[in-house]
């Protein structure tokens, strides 16, 4: 999954930066509840399974430490994947089941994520009382070991190999259901939300297993070589550390595009405050249309800015003229309708994703019919998110009060849309734009009025 500046999702920007607020707040409430009953469940189903497993493995003292530290080691080797991490930790998961004597491998993994939880909070990556749950994500391991035990501790060998399989599809199976009822009782997040950031986790326990179990058959002839993964390790540990400068710049990137876009619709607003007030309230009605036109993430961001700014020309464009009483002279408006192009060549100077956005800008005033400016683009030549600006901003305008005209009512300004869709404005749209609008002001005709729903 990439995660560059200029193609970050907006879903995965949201998720991480979630994510990682979340990670440093206070542990309370209903999420406090969730965490510590998942906590006390595996510590219970844990001990229980210590209890009642029989297991014909013995290993010294210090192998169960060198697990539990290795296991905290790989812990903090993490990658940012929605609102979760991906960690590397199958590395040593693997090499656990068929070392330790089994039963004691969920009370390891639970050591492994304290000790973990220990170093996140000397580092300052999480409060304290976040991380005394750590242990509770040790869930997952309860079921492959349930199936290594009823396969009678296999060696690590082909046989193991096949029960190994079995083993990681039953963690998939547990880790899901376990994921799934913590996060749905602590944040309300619901199931079918994890499935992917828990399928790209899967995919890279699958990617790992294999190299883990590898170095566990060749341990069983040269002692030590469950090292060999080390490099390895020191690998993925880069890329960790690559992923998430990506991602830190590609927020960082994209809260300095947000503020940029802000700073203009304040400039806009400072040189005309009817211009900035409606630019504002067009990026409210532009948002609850796209939902209605089920845009992605991207788009619905791409189209907030566009609302934001689809006027930002106008500062180019004098003051007399736009806040002119009258009609426009034929050279007026031709200067007025300027301002489209203008606001494309002052975006595509900031660059980025504010570039993209003056390309969509240029085309927020063209016509479904073709008779818009400035490039008399006609029906889905035109940008499907220029033309849901257009069809809100028109809206908009004729709600509200100009120098030139009073406001329509909204029931009128209804009437409008409906007369001029399929000619003015892209009837998919207007559509769109009435399932929002009618519930709200209701469904009576009234008399049309002049079409002009916006004179630029």
């Amino acid at each position: 999954m990439s995660a560059t500046a200029d193609t970050l999702s907006p879903v995965l920007e949201e998720q991480v930066t979630a994510a990682r607020a979340r990670r440093h707040r206070m542990l309370m409430g209903r999420e406090a509840f969730g965490r510590a009953l998942m906590l006390a469940i595996f510590l219970a189903s844990s001990v229980l399974f210590f209890v009642t497993v029989d297991s014909s493995r013995s290993v010294p003292w210090w192998v169960y430490v060198g697990f539990a530290v290795a296991y905290a080691g790989l812990s903090e080797i993490h990658f940012e994947v929605g609102g979760g991490l991906a960690l590397p930790t199958e590395l040593v998961f693997v090499p656990m089941l068929f070392v330790l004597p089994v039963s004691t491998v969920p009370l390891v993994v639970g050591a492994g994520l304290a000790l973990s939880a220990v170093i996140d909070v000397h580092r300052g990556d999480v409060s304290p009382l976040r991380a005394t749950v750590y242990p509770a994500n040790g869930l997952f391991a309860l079921a492959p070991a349930a199936v290594i035990a009823l396969a009678g501790e296999p060696k690590a060998d082909w046989r193991g190999g096949a029960v190994l399989v079995a083993a990681l599809l039953a963690q998939a199976v547990n880790d899901l259901l376990a994921s799934a009822a913590v996060e749905r009782l602590a944040l309300g997040i619901r199931a079918r939300e994890l499935l992917r950031p828990l399928a790209t986790t899967f995919a890279i326990d699958l990617l790992v297993a294999p190299v883990a179990f590898a170095a566990t058959m060749a341990n069983r002839f040269e002692p030590g070589a469950l090292l060999l993964p080390i490099p390895l390790v020191l690998l993925l540990t880069r890329f960790a550390q690559e992923r998430r400068g990506k991602l830190d710049s590609a927020i960082e990137l994209s809260g300095a595009y947000r503020g940029t876009a802000f700073l203009l619709g304040d400039v806009i607003e400072a040189d005309d405050a009817y211009t900035g007030e409606h630019s504002r309230q067009v990026v409210d009605l532009v948002t609850a249309v796209g939902e209605q036109l089920h845009l992605n993430a991207r788009d619905l961001q791409l189209a907030e800015l566009t609302a934001l700014l689809h006027d930002v020309g106008k500062i180019r464009i004098p003051a007399a003229i736009i806040n002119k009483p009258g009609p426009l002279d034929e050279e007026e408006r031709a200067l007025m309708q300027t301002h489209a192009a203008a606001g494309e060549e002052l975006l595509k100077r900031v660059g980025g994703l504010l570039g993209e956005v003056g390309s969509i800008v240029r085309s927020c005033h063209e016509r479904w019919d073709g008779r818009g400016y400035p490039d008399g683009l006609a029906g889905e030549e035109i940008p499907l998110i220029a033309r849901l600006v257009c069809c809100c901003d028109a809206y908009n305008a004729m709600t509200t009060d100009r120098p030139y005209r009073l406001a329509l009512s909204p029931v009128a300004a209804i009437a409008e849309l409906r007369t001029n869709a399929g000619t003015q404005f892209d009837p998919n749209v207007v559509e769109a734009l009435l399932l929002v609008e009618v519930p709200r002001h209701g469904r009576r005709p009234v008399a049309s009025v002049a079409a002009g729903a916006s004179r630029v």
